[in-house]
C-alpha cells in the first residue's frame, strides 16, 4: 500500500471504525482495513494518530465555518470524519498542498458519503482555507 490515496483512505475506514468502537485495538482496526500481510504503513499511523490527537483543535477549527445553528454532532459521521482527516492534513501536514488535502477530502466524501456531502466537505475546507492567514 503504497499510495497516499489509498493509505488516507484506510485512515478513514480506522477513524470510522475508532469512532464507532473507541476501545477498539488499532492494531486489530489496522489488520481488517489493510490487506493481509500488509505492514502498516508509518502515513496512516501518523493520519490516524494526529486526527485522534488533534481532534479537540480539529473540532473548535472547523465549528466556526458550519452554518449557524449547526454544531459537529448534527453532522454523519462519515463527514465529520472526512472534515477531519482533511483539516488535519490542512494543518499539519506540511508536505501536503491545501488544494490536494481538499481533493482528497473531496473524493472521499464521494466515496463514502454522497456528492452532497461532497460539496459540503469541499465548502466546509475552502472557507477554512480563506478565513486562515497564508503564511
Amino acid at each position: 500500500m503504497e499510495s497516499r490515496h489509498a493509505i488516507r483512505e484506510a485512515a478513514f475506514q480506522a477513524l470510522f471504525a475508532l469512532a464507532t468502537n473507541p476501545e477498539a485495538d488499532k492494531d486489530a482496526v489496522y489488520a481488517e482495513v489493510l490487506p493481509q500481510d500488509t505492514e502498516v504503513p508509518a502515513y496512516l499511523t501518523t493520519l490516524v494518530e494526529g486526527v485522534l490527537s488533534k481532534q479537540a483543535d480539529l473540532d473548535a477549527a472547523l465549528t466556526p465555518q458550519l452554518k449557524k445553528g449547526w454544531s459537529l454532532s448534527r453532522l454523519t459521521k462519515p463527514d465529520l470524519i472526512i472534515l477531519r482527516l482533511g483539516l488535519y492534513e490542512i494543518r499539519y501536514e506540511e508536505a501536503m498542498p491545501e488544494a490536494a488535502a481538499i481533493n482528497e477530502a473531496i473524493n472521499l466524501a464521494k466515496r463514502y458519503s454522497d456528492d452532497q456531502s461532497a460539496k459540503f466537505v469541499n465548502g466546509i475546507l475552502a472557507n477554512f482555507i480563506q478565513a486562515t492567514p497564508q503564511a
